[in-house]
């Protein structure tokens, strides 16, 4: 298959592409002028020069393609306006040149288990369930879904929805839960019981390119239908994760502390305030700890399975030795 990426410059994107690759498809990537090619040009990959927020370079790098894989977003920004922008503005216009070919390619976008909002501890969320962000960058996915939808009618859709996705080139998940992982201490977010789903970032390019393949598409009269959730097939507890962490790095059981939702909100401005000092964009923000405090954010794999064939193969204490495996030889090869 001949395929375009954007977002290939990412963690995801990065994994993405090498599986590509070593399929033998032919893979283009959509980059800035000023973009990183390096990792990317050594695959063997090929470029086309866009901008998502100009829309400028899409017409040319949408043609010729058989399925455009739409990885690229904003995961933190200093205000709402930017996630809108990388999210669901950018999504947009991707959709737009497609749509403005006479054979529009099928375009499959990564949105995120975000759009669809958190779940209950006794329910995993569903395709078929109404969406109900609770995050500014969750509503700026489904916007960016929204984008897709409205388009369905001529561009052959897919929306996958993951959650957490960690593995090798995780730079924000894992990395920021080491820490606690080697004092034994770590931080839990309120006093109930928390359920996560998570997926290895393999996992979710083996959906992605199942997605590309098979399976139906998005129609405006049944929202749940081309909308696919998918993880690694389990519920984790904040506990099970914290400890999968510790047992990888040879440790016990790490020590949970529940902190009151209000600390948390405190942390989480405080990290804002920071970042504005030094003119960063923090990792952990007042948006990212509105998801904190839910209960859970797990959903069913059931519908991915029926339609796209998907099995997630990476049970997350494999998952987790290998991604600190992938740092440890990082570090040694100087990478």
């Amino acid at each position: 298959m001949r395929f375009l990426l954007t977002g290939g410059t990412g963690f995801i994107g990065q994994r993405l592409a090498r599986r590509i690759i070593d399929r033998g498809d032919t893979l283009t990537v959509l980059v800035r002028g000023s973009s990183r090619r390096g990792p990317l040009e050594a695959l063997g990959a090929r470029f086309a020069v866009g901008d998502l927020t100009t829309g400028e370079g899409l017409a040319e790098a949408v043609r010729d393609v058989d399925c455009v894989l739409h990885l690229a977003g904003v995961t933190k920004a200093r205000e709402p306006a930017g996630y809108f922008e990388g999210n669901a503005n950018g999504t947009r216009r991707v959709v737009e040149a497609m749509a403005a070919l006479p054979h529009p390619p099928r375009l499959v976008y990564c949105s995120s288990l975000a759009a669809a909002g958190p779940s209950t501890p006794e329910r995993p969320r569903r395709e078929e369930d109404a969406p109900a962000p609770v995050s500014i960058y969750g509503r700026s996915k489904l916007g960016g879904e929204d984008a897709v939808r409205e388009l369905a009618d001529r561009v052959p859709c897919v929306i996958l929805r993951p959650p957490i996705v960690y593995g090798p080139g995780d730079t924000e998940f894992i990395p920021s839960m080491l820490p606690m992982a080697r004092k034994g201490l770590a931080i839990k977010s309120g006093f109930g019981p928390k359920r996560y789903s998570l997926i290895h970032v393999d996992d979710l390019c083996t959906a992605l390119l199942a997605a590309a393949e098979r399976g139906p598409t998005l129609t405006k009269d049944d929202p749940a239908r081309g909308v696919y959730s998918v993880s690694d097939g389990g519920e984790h507890t904040w506990e099970d994760v914290c400890g999968a962490l510790a047992g990888a790095l040879g440790r016990g059981r790490p020590t949970v502390v529940p902190v009151p939702d209000v600390i948390g909100y405190l942390i989480g401005l405080g990290s804002e305030l920071m970042a504005r000092l030094k003119g960063t964009v923090p990792i952990l923000n007042r948006d990212k700890v509105r998801e904190m405090t839910c209960p859970a954010w797990t959903c069913t794999t059931e519908r991915a399975s029926r339609e796209l064939g998907f099995a997630p193969s990476i049970p997350l204490a494999q998952g987790i030795a290998g991604t600190l495996a992938s740092y440890q030889h990082q570090l040694a090869s100087g990478h």
